[in-house]
């Protein structure tokens, strides 16, 4: 192959996106809403294709912000289907947020709603809020590992009581409920509904006995992704069974946010072999890409079993090394021996050229990686 531009692209199939997000919508009862998380995978195309099946959208910046409302456009002076994360929103941020009458904005700190407030009542009108919270603790397994830790995220539980007193002082806030999330990556399905459980019995018993009129319960995002052989898939209809036995107040909507269930298996990254090199008796696999395109295992050590798709293209009487029947272990175009996507993974053959495709891209894959450093062209995104 070796053309004048190598192949790194990013191919989305919008309609597994869409599929995830019906299979997970319809398993839950009525009062819970889902919400895609845009940081997941940006791709407006991704965006589009999900939004006629999420209830909404969470974002953490003004540009995601501007593509959810264009994904799912409301009239003047209806509420937008947004929420609004992040632990360090600037003052343009919030003020976009008030202005575009968002569902609600996950405040996380006293200090941000009191900017919010200010910017609220600049603009005339009342800013629907949620406390973030970091509870002490969290009585389930799983993989959930946020809470009841030092983070940067949300109000320590001890000092929920004294925020909400002063919160609900400010004029240009209306607090509507809280928001909880202390779930990652988590594959099993009785604990996620636990979880769940905990934050709407946590919010009703915390909004009763400070004087707060409930009506929105954020438990965040979490649900798993089976990335590696042998891992289990998260049970949907086993989790939307366990949910619909919470008892949830009249009025209350609970709101999960996942993001990479839904799009995960979505997205596959494709990068052309440059080059597969021996040394010191062991072979390298060199990619046109790397975590300047996908940083994803190398920054939270999944493991991504790969497919070679050979290519037969070649220049005629050029040399074109190869590795067959060994362990490879498949590096990008970076100057750093960081940029290492996959260690000492056994494959039948590859030869430079070739195709190296990793599945399960479609979350935290183009939108995570490091696209500037060195300089390299940054990799494509089709859609299907």
């Amino acid at each position: 192959m070796q053309s004048e531009t190598p192949v790194s692209t990013y191919v989305y199939d919008g309609d597994v996106a869409a599929e995830r997000a019906r299979e997970l919508r319809s398993a839950l009862p009525e009062w819970a809403a889902v919400y895609y998380a845009v940081k997941a995978n940006s791709c407006p195309g991704v965006v589009a294709a999900l939004a006629p099946y999420v209830d909404g959208f969470e974002v953490a910046s003004r540009s995601e912000l501007e593509l959810a409302l264009s994904a799912k456009p409301v009239d003047e002076g209806t509420t937008a289907p947004v929420v609004a994360a992040g632990p360090a929103k600037s003052v343009p941020v919030l003020t976009a947020l008030v202005r575009a009458g968002v569902e609600a904005i996950n405040a996380e700190s006293l200090l941000e709603l009191h900017r919010i407030s200010r910017i609220a009542v600049v603009e005339g009108v009342r800013a629907k809020v949620a406390l973030r919270v970091n509870p002490e603790t969290i009585p389930v397994t799983g993989s959930l590992h946020m809470g009841g830790v030092p983070s940067q995220f949300g109000v320590a539980e001890p000092d929920v009581p004294g925020v909400l007193r002063a919160a609900v002082q400010l004029p240009g806030l209306d607090l509507v409920g809280f928001h909880i999330h202390a779930a990652s990556n988590n594959l099993e399905a009785d604990s996620h509904a636990a979880y769940l459980r905990w934050c709407v019995e946590w919010s009703v018993r915390t909004a009763r006995e400070n004087g707060i009129d409930l009506r929105h319960v954020d438990i965040g995002g979490g649900i798993g992704v089976a990335f590696e052989i042998g891992e289990k898939p998260f049970d949907v209809v086993r989790f939307g069974e366990l949910a619909a036995q919470v008892e949830v107040p009249e009025g209350v909507k609970v709101v999960l946010e996942p993001g990479r269930f839904l799009v995960t298996d979505c997205g596959w990254y494709a990068a052309e072999v440059t080059d597969v090199k021996a040394s010191y008796g062991e072979s390298f696999v060199v990619l046109r890409g790397g975590i300047n395109h996908f940083q994803l295992p190398t920054s939270w050590d999944i493991v991504h079993n790969v497919a070679v798709l050979p290519v037969a293209d070649w220049p005629e009487g050029c040399p074109r090394p190869a590795a067959e029947d060994t362990r490879v272990t498949v590096v990008g175009e970076l100057c750093t021996p960081e940029d290492t996507l996959l260690r000492d993974v056994k494959v039948d053959r590859v030869r430079a050229g070739d195709l190296v495709v990793f599945p399960n891209a479609g979350s935290y894959g183009w939108e995570f990686a490091m696209h500037r450093f060195l300089g390299h062209p940054v990799a494509e995104r089709l859609l299907l």
